[in-house]
């Protein structure tokens, strides 16, 4: 792809401000590549189009701007630009929690805030005491290199300190939040044979204090390895008996040590994060300190230009990436705001009211959020001192238009809108925005730079201004280093080379604008492909995501087994809305003239809730399956869904009961 930066044909909805363009470190980093190479890249596509063809020369500007410290100078950038299979400065040796605490600043490192209300602020000296505090522990305990240590927590500091005093020593940290049953937890932690785990006793949600020292005691008993506890107190309830061998955090965390940072070759593993396992055992994933080192450098200082002391808060659990890019938040020096509990509780307007309390200068949140704030009516900018936020980000699915124009409207002309796509197999971005790119509605502004992302039809080649499979033609620091317990590499190559061999396919559709925007379209083993047109999901949510009435839906295309297609629209009504002739009209008059004629739904049917991952994503392939008569068990892990009750509501539209059952028929 040759992103050219041509003027789009619609007006930008948001443009850089040109002080704020002069400011910013992209700005800094452009004029810092100018110096060493000698060539002045002009605007943004200039510069993305050269750090995709000069990989080594982008890799070590990023690496020498950002001051990255390592055993040794830095050698070769790679070893080949094939993929998989490409090593990333070969012989280097460097640890992340050395750079998340090398910030030596006033205020707070972490600020904690739980549901009740109740909040707890880290300094960074703190932060490093109680790091090298665990670290001593761990090593006391025989915990090496290597070793795996889990934590069963929810979004608090205790997180963030084990975590960072984990990979100090070179061992390999994973998380999964306390909304997991025991056995959703084992599912993930039984493949990494742990040797500690750390488990909380409970946590807050939707105003309750939510017990789980029962399932911390299963966990325990699923996880034969393990050769030491530690308890954490988040809900400050009594030690069960059968947890009188464990170590008590603040005997742990309370010592007064420096931390000691064990520099580990450049692609050892830092933490190994979990697929969602809606359809069988979780993989897996295993990304390493030094290509998170630079990814996260160049993600939250170049693209999101967050400076030291700067609030950042992203709503997220310790089950999702975008908590591990939270943690990262500290590389460059920002105070990370964590939040523990509904985002909607006691108010809709919750996360609102906590960006403004904090003076977040990001506020990170889902399109379910934006959607659910613009229902309820919360005017953000008014009702809230917004004057720090610059940016409002949003991911985890396409961001259709509407919200882009709510948060103009609502929130501020001035903050940016930076829907991002990218995913827990990189940890990181694959196309977002920075300071210096201007914002479509309903489109990503740019792809991220170092990131060679296309897109590419079924033979391969490159397109633009139509629908392509999202596939990533050259190497980033961040591709996995292997799968968990995939020895010869088979179930890496097969997930992500085996469409296009040396090129990583994605599984998203994309469309690639003329003025160097993408149009994330959905998954492509979720489109929607009527009389051979296709079109994804994501166009027909925002034809009709501004309709009154309306809080969710869900758009199945549906091959069955009679050789037919069926292309139902499930919708979730907001109270007191009625699934009438006037809302079906309306419906269908919205994909009709906003999305494609073709893909007017058969079907209109009004269902209780829709089904999600753990990580908020609308759970479209499972309910396909359903609908394409698959038992409901074998689509998905009960452990991975948000509400598997809303997934089995579906099994009534399968094809072996819609002759008798409900009536599902076209209109």
């Amino acid at each position: 792809m040759t992103w050219t930066g041509t003027p789009a044909p619609a007006t930008p909805i948001w443009t850089p401000d040109p002080a704020t363009v002069s400011a910013c470190r992209i700005t800094e980093f452009t004029g810092f590549v100018a110096q060493r190479t000698g060539t002045a890249h002009q605007d943004y596509a200039a510069l993305w189009d050269w750090s995709v063809s000069d990989l080594p020369g982008f890799w070590s500007a990023v690496w020498d701007f950002f001051h990255i410290d390592s055993d040794a100078p830095r050698g070769a950038v790679l070893n080949e630009a094939s993929m998989p299979g490409t090593r990333w400065f070969p012989g280097t040796s460097v640890n992340y929690a050395e750079h998340a605490l090398r910030a030596d600043l006033p205020g707070s490192a972490v600020i904690s805030v739980n549901e009740d209300g109740s909040e707890a602020r880290t300094s960074w000296s703190e932060l490093r005491r109680q790091v090298g505090s665990v670290a001593n522990w761990l090593r006391e305990q025989g915990v090496t290199a290597g070793d795996r240590v889990v934590g069963y927590l929810p979004n608090t500091t205790h997180a963030v300190v084990a975590f960072l005093a984990s990979a100090s020593i070179g061992a390999v940290w994973s998380a999964c939040g306390q909304d997991y049953a025991a056995s959703g937890a084992a599912a993930r932690f039984t493949q990494l044979e742990p040797v500690v785990l750390f488990t909380a006793d409970g946590y807050r949600w939707n105003g309750k204090a939510h017990d789980r020292r029962r399932e911390a005691t299963e966990l325990r008993t699923a996880l034969p390895s393990l050769r030491h506890v530690v308890q954490v107190p988040v809900l400050g309830l009594a030690r069960e008996p059968e947890a009188d061998t464990a170590a008590a955090w603040a005997e742990v965390s309370g010592g007064e040590a420096e931390p000691a940072f064990e520099r580990v070759p450049f692609d050892s593993p830092l933490w190994i994060l979990f697929s969602s396992g809606t359809t069988g055992v979780p993989k897996g994933i295993v990304h390493g300190h030094g290509g998170v080192l630079l990814e996260h450098h160049k993600l939250l200082g170049l693209h999101l230009d967050l400076r030291p002391g700067e609030k950042f808060f992203w709503y997220t659990t310790t089950n999702w990436m975008m908590w591990n890019i939270v943690v990262s938040a500290l590389l460059v020096g920002a105070t990370i705001v964590l939040y523990d509990g509904s985002p909607v509780h006691p108010a809709p307007d919750r996360l609102w009211r906590l960006a403004a309390e904090h003076e977040a200068v990001l506020l990170g949140v889902s399109p379910g959020y934006l959607h659910g704030s613009a229902q309820a009516g919360i005017e953000p900018g008014t009702r809230f001192d917004l004057s720090s936020l610059r940016v409002l980000g949003s991911t985890g699915a396409p961001l259709t238009a509407e919200p882009y124009r709510w948060v103009r409207d609502h929130v501020g002309t001035r903050v940016q809108v930076v829907s991002v796509t990218g995913g827990t197999d990189v940890v990181s971005a694959f196309a977002g925005s920075a300071p210096t790119t201007p914002v479509w509605p309903g489109e990503i502004s740019a792809p991220a730079l170092g990131v060679a992302v296309d897109s590419w039809d079924a033979e391969g080649r490159s397109v633009t201004g139509e629908v392509g499979e999202l596939v990533v033609t050259r190497p980033m620091p961040s591709m996995p280093l292997y799968f968990w317990n995939d020895p010869d590499g088979t179930r890496y190559r097969d997930a992500y080379f085996d469409t296009y061999p040396g090129v990583w396919r994605h599984g998203d559709w994309v469309t690639l604008t003329s003025h160097g925007s993408l149009i994330v379209s959905g998954r492509s083993d979720a489109t929607l492909n009527r009389q051979g047109v296709r079109l994804g999901s994501a166009d027909v949510y925002s034809a009709i995501d501004s309709l009154p009435g309306i809080r969710e839906t869900l758009v199945i295309g549906a091959e069955l087994p009679d050789g037919g297609y069926w292309m139902p629209l499930f919708i979730v009504l907001v109270e007191g809305a009625e699934l009438d002739d006037g809302l079906r009209r309306s419906i269908r008059e919205a994909v009709r003239n906003r999305a494609s004629p073709r893909h007017v739904p058969d079907s209109i049917i009004a269902v209780p809730a829709i089904p999600h991952t753990r990580t908020g994503k609308k759970m479209e392939v499972p309910v396909k399956r359903i609908l394409q008569g698959a038992a409901v068990e074998r689509v998905a892990n009960p452990q991975a869904v948000d509400d598997f009750d809303a997934l089995a509501y579906f099994s009534r539209f399968a094809p072996d009961e819609r002759a008798d059952g409900p009536a599902v028929g076209p209109g």
